[in-house]
């Protein structure tokens, strides 16, 4: 099973606290062994059947789609005030947290803003909590953003983009550890293909068509 490189250190540690634990109390050392298990599977990295098409917007994260709401971009980002369709997906700490890109083009800006940890499932967390924001120019020339935001148990935001990067649809990017949230605010025009509530799959699940 493939992990992601940020999960190493946190397996060797569960690790070598499971194996001392048994070496010190025998069997009882066995109660870390499902926190050990569950460190390797909140790392686990599958590989994701990226569907083909013109103009499909697939989820960057596994979870659950929170209520769609029109919203502005982050000011950050600068695409301008006027709302956007924004797409929610929630991360509890038994999703994969491996992020992947919405959709091709070109990273034309990066903006780091540190923030609050409250809980990411509340709308109030896409405004006040700490993120990574991501400005898109989609090849057919409009722009999206996606943004991972931090959670309530989330201290560590990764994103391995660079501005002026080509990015396929699908394409690994980035993680963010331990439980979490990403936004996608669509360009205008584009149809939503999903409902509140419905759990998805990054790199898979499509959310949105363009027109």
């Amino acid at each position: 099973m493939r992990l992601h490189p940020d999960g190493w250190p946190f397996i060797a540690l569960a690790m070598a606290l499971n194996t001392f634990l048994f070496v010190l109390a025998g069997w009882y050392g066995l109660v870390l062994l499902p926190i050990t298990l569950w460190c390797i599977a909140f790392f686990r990295d599958p590989d994701r059947n990226i569907p083909d098409g013109e103009g499909l917007v697939v989820s960057p994260a596994d979870g659950v789609l929170l209520p769609v709401a029109q919203a502005s971009p982050p000011d950050e980002l600068g695409m301008g005030p006027a709302p956007r369709t924004r797409l929610s997906i929630f991360m509890n700490v038994f999703n994969v947290h491996v992020n992947r890109m919405p959709a091709g083009g070109t990273v034309l800006k990066l903006a780091y803003r540190p923030g609050r940890f409250v809980n990411a499932s509340f709308d109030k967390a896409s405004e006040h909590n700490e993120r990574m924001s991501i400005r898109l120019a989609l090849n057919g020339g409009r722009e999206l953003a996606v943004v991972q935001i931090a959670g309530l148990v989330a201290r560590r935001i990764r994103c391995d983009l660079r501005e002026g990067e080509m990015v396929r649809r699908g394409a690994r990017f980035g993680i963010i550890r331990f439980g979490s949230r990403l936004d996608v605010y669509l360009p205008d025009g584009a149809e939503v293909a999903v409902q509140d509530g419905a759990r998805v799959k990054a790199g898979e699940t499509v959310l949105a068509r363009l027109a």
